[in-house]
């Protein structure tokens, strides 16, 4: 895999002209919208990128964008890849390690998910604090390579304590109305049963979706602080669980982009790195 990193992040560096950002952002469904926010310098189609998997999933645009969000480098996915496409594990966190490489600090993650917490509404923005990996495996299974991190990652923290209270304090500044929670992540693609989304909330999930949780752990064990954000695009409470398909879920998320776009924006403007 380090062949692999190392050959991917020479070629982006030749069509980038060295571009180094500091800030990674993965967006996920329906979510690619911020792209629109970013003076983009470069951007390379995955199909492109060499080692690189390709998105086979409606509302991920499959583009690697370059350029800056308030003020700073940023390198974000437009359109991310999931374990239920086929891919390893591995394969799916790629892309972190090659920011990694690349020089981000700091990644961002945004998803879809459904909302388990009865206080939650269709169109919830949920900030993360923590997540319960529900996956059958773990991309840090495996040799472990000390050149990328320790053999057992520290997860007290996954979600850096100091950039939520800045995401709660920048939406309170602009009237967007927040949430924080915990995420929990399933392989997907069907979405939940009844009995599955009683089970998540009773475990102690708030939401639960079909990526992110991957990402943050290879975050972590190459020592990235990480920022979460999830749009509830449909509900599995008690009483509220109706069919729900994925043009309604890309509906809900395109609605609330626009508010989370501007908390991604003001968010990676006041980070100091």
């Amino acid at each position: 895999m380090l062949q692999e990193i190392e050959f991917t992040t020479k070629n982006i560096l030749n069509k980038t002209n060295n571009f180094n950002p500091q800030f990674g952002i993965i967006l996920g469904t329906g979510l690619g919208g911020l792209v629109n926010e970013i003076k983009a310098h470069y951007t390379i189609p995955y199909s492109e990128i060499p080692n690189f998997p390709v998105s086979t999933v409606r509302g991920h645009g499959g583009k690697l964008i370059f350029g800056e969000l308030g003020g700073k480098k940023v390198i974000a996915m437009q359109g991310r890849f999931h374990y239920y496409e086929g891919y390893t594990m591995q394969q799916i966190t790629f892309p972190v390690r090659v920011m990694k490489a690349l020089g981000v600090k700091t990644l961002i993650v945004s998803n879809a998910s459904g909302g388990m917490n009865p206080s939650y509404e269709v169109g919830e923005i949920m900030i993360i604090n923590d997540h319960i990996n529900l996956f059958p495996t773990n991309p840090l299974i495996g040799p472990n390579d000390e050149q990328f991190g320790p053999r057992f990652v520290d997860m007290s923290e996954p979600y850096k304590k100091e950039y939520i209270t800045l995401a709660k304090a920048i939406a309170a500044e602009h009237g967007i109305k927040v949430s924080e929670g915990v995420y929990a992540g399933l392989t997907g693609p069907c979405f939940e049963t009844p009995a599955e989304y009683r089970y998540l909330w009773r475990i102690g999930a708030d939401v639960v979706g079909m990526s992110t949780v991957p990402e943050v752990i290879v975050a972590k064990h190459s020592n990235m602080n990480c920022f979460g954000i999830s749009i509830v695009t449909d509900l599995g409470v008690e009483g509220k669980v109706f069919n729900v398909s994925h043009d309604e879920v890309l509906e809900v998320a395109k609605r609330q982009e626009p508010k989370m776009s501007k908390l991604v924006k003001e968010f990676v403007n006041k980070v100091i790195l």
